[in-house]
């Protein structure tokens, strides 16, 4: 039973452009991303899926730096990224991690999959609902539903975000949530605006030297004696992009 962590990442962010490759403690933030998912214990592969744009080299050789596989393929269609990507390296399960998401806890990645394993679903998130910070979402899913959402999905939002067909056709998937005890999801952890780079940056130059390996506890302490750091990016919504890719379903006629 294979399962493949398939980190997407490219350099052309609309938002904040480059931001995978922006230094936090002097290192790229999609190398600090990895380091936290390599600490995760029931996962075999990690594969970058970037896209075949130049501007996304740089990502590329990144990966070769750090001996981590990397695919290129559709910069939009994100979807047959994807699916592409598990046909060059085959597995039963896939697991999508998005490069914007450097705070990424390997203790809830874990929890998320074995969950998955042991109820045998078809999708397993932690974001139906979220309960979770914005920034710890984590999805897997089998090769089967991957390639059936990669032949019938038609929408914009289905192609350019992977799992929105497998969510919506829950005749189709059987699918599960990852629950927290307490809702946390208020809480803006990802980057996609240049204040959640800072804020980010912030949590690495507080934790990061005496444990590289904080947690989501280390994180939730440091916010408790910090409590202006929550400040820097709170204004943000979640989901901003899936509300774009939406917008293009209505122009074409979808909803």
């Amino acid at each position: 039973m294979t399962v493949n962590v398939i980190l997407q990442a490219r350099f052309s962010s609309t938002r904040l452009p480059g931001k995978v490759l922006k230094k936090i403690v002097n290192k790229p933030m999609l190398a600090l991303q990895i380091e936290r998912i390599q600490t995760a214990k029931f996962i075999d592969k990690i594969i970058v899926a970037t896209s075949l744009e130049k501007e996304d080299d740089n990502i590329a050789l990144l990966c070769e730096s750090l001996g981590i596989y990397c695919f290129r393929g559709s910069l939009d269609d994100v979807l047959d990224r994807f699916y592409q990507t598990a046909k060059q390296f085959p597995c039963d399960h896939i697991v999508r991690l998005t490069g914007d998401c450097p705070l990424i806890d390997s203790e809830i990645l874990d929890s998320v999959i074995n969950l998955h394993l042991e109820n045998n679903a078809d999708y397993t998130s932690n974001i139906e609902p979220p309960m979770l910070p914005d920034g710890l979402d984590v999805e897997i899913f089998t090769l089967s539903s991957l390639n059936r959402a990669w032949k019938e999905a038609k929408k914009p939002s289905e192609r350019e975000h992977v799992t929105p067909y497998i969510k919506s056709n829950r005749e189709l998937f059987t699918q599960q949530n990852f629950s927290y005890h307490k809702n946390l999801s208020h809480l803006r952890w990802t980057v996609d605006e240049k204040e959640d780079f800072e804020f980010v940056s912030l949590i690495f130059q507080y934790l990061y030297k005496d444990k590289p390996t904080f947690n989501m506890t280390d994180i939730l302490m440091l916010l408790k004696e910090n409590t202006g750091l929550i400040s820097i990016n709170k204004k943000y919504v979640r989901n901003e992009g899936m509300k774009i890719s939406k917008q293009k379903d209505d122009k074409l006629g979808y909803n």
